[in-house]
């Protein structure tokens, strides 16, 4: 399996029947990841920065981690076995005698990247995902842009 990442982010969060779409891309290439409606609306809102009333599932791990000293340092979507996608979350952390740890946590990925939008960290895709995901850059310009301006005729 190839260790090589790709940098990407949330380009979109649509509705759909099921929940919500999440499209992860860049500039190259997007695709999607299927989520339930709950982590959906959390990571729209977190793209938004939609203000709360009260704290939701990721903001109390987000407050919990900022509590132990804690810090989100990347995710990774790291495999895709029967069209399920696996993440895990890069961590780290220093104790009261500056000693720094790392913890690296399997996680779904919706679940992954609402915490990393959330704490400002960097989304990653594994080159093996990357290569083996089709790319879904058209189904997402065609819904930002449902009715593209017509062409002029030639003079």
């Amino acid at each position: 399996m190839s260790k090589e990442v790709i940098p990407v982010q949330v380009r979109a969060v649509l509705p759909v029947n099921s929940g919500r779409a999440v499209f992860v891309g860049n500039s190259s290439k997007v695709f999607v990841i299927y989520v339930d409606e709950s982590v959906g609306t959390a990571i729209a809102m977190f793209l938004s920065q939609t203000p709360k009333d009260r704290p939701q599932t990721h903001d109390l791990i987000g407050h919990i981690l900022t509590a132990l000293g804690a810090k989100v340092e990347r995710v990774i979507i790291n495999d895709l076995v029967s069209e399920t996608y696996f993440a895990r979350i890069i961590l780290s952390a220093e104790n009261e005698l500056l000693s720094r740890k790392i913890i690296e946590l399997d996680a779904r990925p919706s679940d992954s990247i609402a915490i990393a939008i959330q704490q400002g960290a960097p989304i990653y895709v594994t080159q093996d995902v990357w290569d083996e995901v089709e790319d879904r850059s058209d189904v997402l310009r065609s819904l930002e842009n449902p009715n593209p301006p017509e062409s002029s005729p030639e003079a």
